[in-house]
């Protein structure tokens, strides 16, 4: 530490990154109505992804209060349940049912992560407050505003993932769902651009979380809940700012004990684009299969492959996997699978099971499942390799692909096709087809949660955009409550 010297005592001006943050938060007017429309659908696939998690104990455990009993009248509900916690607890809660099942929306690129992981912090603040302002004879906030933070907290997540990859420094991306969330919580509940500034501060301070509980060896169930966890601190940061916490200025850029210094190998930030709109208009949904993006196309492949394949799985000789170096890098693994979430995070396992069943859900990958032996026989004689097309078109911004292919070779020197799969159903480029499937998804999920008369209480209720987007969030959120 012998380059620790003196330094000035003086305060600085908040880093610019951070000040940017704030101007965009509190003054920039999403006018996009595409972004919108894709709010919309990212709201319901994201509440049908909570009611799918609902199915799991493994899941169910982790909700409600920290503190048995500790609940509040007046806080935020938790959709699909009764509990009514305090928003930060809820917003726990609300982050880990979006996320469980690694079925909710995705952005890739230096960075990746799931930019709908923010709404389990805005619709828990969104609640409570409406419901404190009615308490008050206030207006509450409508199901617009909800959109329009979710549109920001997109924003601010995939913008800083764009060009800065804080995963090659060992850094979990849900550092940038507790960023993106306290921002727009903090404006939410408020604050004005001082107390965003400083809330966010603190968020850069706290550093980020290891990404241990997602490789192998560690590989486990905290990749669940960590967006849940950003949440919570995310709510907690707001609300101390509002009150009048102070902040740190310089939380990025000061000399040795910055962020930049500390946790990111002395490099700031780079930026490809300012903040408006574009992540919402661009993110890409999970449709189709609850599995780790990188593999999306990998399933849509294996499944076209599937009846060529399941009469000949003992003539199998190789499988050949052509992914991006990202998939390469995070899902690629051999030997034993340990659990759930070793599970949805190999490629070789969410190929294996389509190519032999047919199909790939949320019940998958579970111990029942996982004990076919034909699974870990077929994943043994996988090959995964970069495909270096797919990794520029990964990073090209005109095209944000996911591509993968997959061959199948036979002991008597046949072989099936070679399939290819540039773009998942849930990329933009597919949103025409993609959108039907999202709202069945959404159908499907609150109809087998709810009663029938609930049920169709929630679906007449998101019909209508223009309606929706009226409608007063404690009100929406009575429908959800059992």
């Amino acid at each position: 530490m012998s380059n620790i010297g003196t330094r000035s005592t003086d305060r600085p001006q908040a880093d610019r990154v951070i000040q940017d943050i704030a101007d965009y938060v509190c003054d920039f007017e999403i006018k996009s109505d595409l972004a919108y429309s894709t709010a919309h659908y990212c709201l319901i696939d994201s509440l049908a992804c909570s009611m799918l998690a609902l199915k799991f104990p493994d899941c169910t455990r982790l909700l409600g209060p920290v503190v048995p009993g500790a609940t509040m009248t007046g806080g935020a509900r938790v959709v699909g349940t009764g509990y009514e916690l305090d928003p930060a607890q809820a917003a726990f809660n609300l982050g880990t049912l979006i996320r469980y099942l690694d079925f909710n929306d995705t952005w890739l690129a230096a960075e990746w992560g799931h930019p709908s992981d923010n709404l389990g912090a805005i619709l828990a603040v969104a609640d409570y407050l409406s419901r404190l302002r009615l308490s008050r004879g206030l207006e509450p906030l409508n199901v617009c505003d909800v959109l329009t933070a979710m549109i920001k907290a997109h924003e601010i997540q995939g913008v800083l993932a764009l060009e800065n990859s804080f995963n090659k420094v060992g850094l979990d991306h849900v550092l940038l769902v507790r960023v993106a969330s306290t921002a727009v919580v903090t404006k939410m509940l408020g604050g004005g651009k001082e107390q965003v500034i400083n809330a966010v501060s603190n968020a850069w301070i706290d550093g980020g979380a290891l990404r241990t509980y997602r490789h192998a060896p560690n590989t486990g169930s905290r990749k669940s809940w960590a967006a849940g966890d950003a949440c919570r601190r995310a709510v907690t940061l707001a609300l101390m700012a509002v009150n009048g916490e102070m902040g740190y200025p310089s939380a990025l850029t000061a000399e040795v004990w910055g962020f930049y210094d500390v946790l990111f190998k002395n490099q700031p930030f780079r930026f490809q684009r300012g903040y408006g709109s574009y992540v919402m208009e661009n993110v890409l949904f999970k449709i189709s299969f609850p599995a780790e993006f990188h593999a999306q196309t990998a399933v849509e492949c294996a499944l076209q492959l599937h009846g060529q394949v399941k009469d000949r799985l003992d003539d199998v000789s190789r499988v050949v996997i052509e992914t991006q170096e990202a998939g390469v890098r995070i899902i690629d693994k051999s030997g034993p699978l340990a659990n759930y979430a070793d599970r949805d995070h190999c490629i070789q396992y969410m190929v294996a099971v389509p190519l032999i069943m047919g199909e790939l859900n949320a019940d998958s990958y579970a111990d029942q499942v996982a004990s076919d032996p034909r699974i870990d026989i077929l994943r043994a004689k996988m090959e995964v390799t970069e495909n270096e097309k797919f990794t520029r078109e990964y990073f090209d911004p005109d095209k944000r692909g996911i591509g993968n292919a997959l061959q199948v070779f036979f002991n008597d020197g046949s072989n099936t096709p070679r399939v290819e799969i540039s773009y998942p159903i849930g990329h933009r480029s597919r949103r025409e087809e993609g959108i039907p499937v999202l709202v069945r998804k959404f159908e499907k999920a609150v109809s087998d949660h709810f009663s029938n008369d609930q049920a169709a209480v929630i679906l007449t209720a998101v019909a209508s955009k223009n309606s929706l987007q009226k409608m007063a969030v404690p009100e929406f959120i009575d429908d959800w409550v059992v």
